[in-house]
């Protein structure tokens, strides 16, 4: 039970940071393109690399530790660190027609379900 309080309590501040942090840079730099979610994606996607990395170096840790960060809180914070991550992974590991699907994929299929969900949307409302 105590991994899902780790992953609860993580997820509750890294949600409340995006949000912050998002309305911060768009409302500060705004304009067409949407840096505010862009500086949280590029940001969660080094965290996420940095944190999992050094929670993997570092056996001896409590794996509530693992909940808490990137599960919880990095993953409030940003969904797209997930992504980039096991993309990484996939690269890494030599699996590049992997994790090549997993971004074109992702980002073609993704926007397409944006685009239903939109359409969808509109028609009931």
């Amino acid at each position: 039970m105590t991994k899902y309080w780790m992953v609860g309590i993580g997820g509750f501040i890294g949600s409340i940071l995006r949000f912050w942090a998002s309305g911060y840079f768009g409302e500060r730099f705004g304009g067409r393109f949407p840096l505010g979610t862009f500086i949280i994606n590029c940001s969660g996607s080094f965290l996420i690399g940095l944190v999992a990395t050094f929670l993997a170096n570092r056996a001896h840790w409590d794996e509530n530790w693992r909940y808490l960060i990137p599960i919880g809180f990095i993953g409030g914070y940003t969904t797209f660190s997930a992504f980039e991550y096991e993309t990484f992974h996939h690269f890494e590991v030599g699996e590049i027609m992997v994790a090549g699907l997993n971004v074109g994929l992702s980002v073609v299929v993704g926007f397409v379900c944006v685009w239903l969900g939109v359409i969808t949307g509109r028609s009931i409302a």
